[in-house]
């Protein structure tokens, strides 16, 4: 797994368009990024890598089982939603508690955006593959249909084949996105373009693996 130097998650707010500095229309996607606490350090002496883990977003005391309620105890934090481990070889400019805010980043950084996207329920090969239709006319009554699936020995269908299924809800990573605009007194990172996911939706932002 490749390491991230600076990570954190956020929510995604929806999208909009402000204007740069030549008066052009920019479309940017707004998120609500941070603050993250550290509630703990991994290192490759104890657990056979480096990362520190992080939570986000608030949630109520009565909502969270045994187990976290200890977790978060132990690090000295109030309970959080979500949790998740950002593995970076840096751990120790990081401290447990501490807060890790979308100040972070500044305009014209370049990030890569990890989400979930929007589930579009079960779907044909046209749609969630592409494939072409048949023909429409001329008597043709084969349309929108997967065609052969050229196992003509074992009889079976192998893994892997493209058919009709569930379509969407699947980890979606979209690389080499433009930081416009960075808000640090409301915790709001504009970002260039549309990142996967629906509204509220959670989102990681980290640095470019490519750039």
């Amino acid at each position: 797994m490749k390491q991230v130097e600076k990570a954190i998650l956020g929510i995604k707010i929806g999208m909009t368009q402000i204007f740069d500095e030549q008066g052009q229309a920019v479309p940017v996607t707004v998120v609500e990024a941070g603050p993250c606490t550290v509630l703990q350090k991994k290192s490759l002496a104890s657990d056979g890598y480096n990362a520190i883990q992080v939570g986000f977003g608030s949630v109520k005391e009565n909502r969270v089982n045994k187990p976290l309620k200890g977790h978060f105890k132990k690090a000295n934090v109030k309970p959080l939603r979500f949790i998740r481990e950002f593995r970076m070889e840096n751990i120790d400019e990081y401290e447990i508690g501490q807060e890790i805010k979308v100040d972070l980043f500044a305009p014209g950084d370049v990030v890569d955006v990890v989400g979930t996207s929007k589930g579009k329920g079960f779907a044909g090969g046209v749609k969630r593959h592409n494939f072409a239709r048949g023909s429409m006319g001329h008597g043709s009554k084969y349309h929108r249909r997967p065609g052969s699936l050229g196992a003509k020995g074992p009889a079976r269908v192998f893994k892997g084949r493209k058919l009709p299924g569930r379509m969407g809800g699947e980890r979606v990573t979209v690389q080499g996105l433009k930081v416009v605009k960075v808000y640090p007194e409301r915790n709001l990172i504009l970002i260039k373009g549309s990142i996967p996911g629906p509204k509220k939706g959670l989102v990681l932002i980290k640095n470019s693996v490519k750039a």
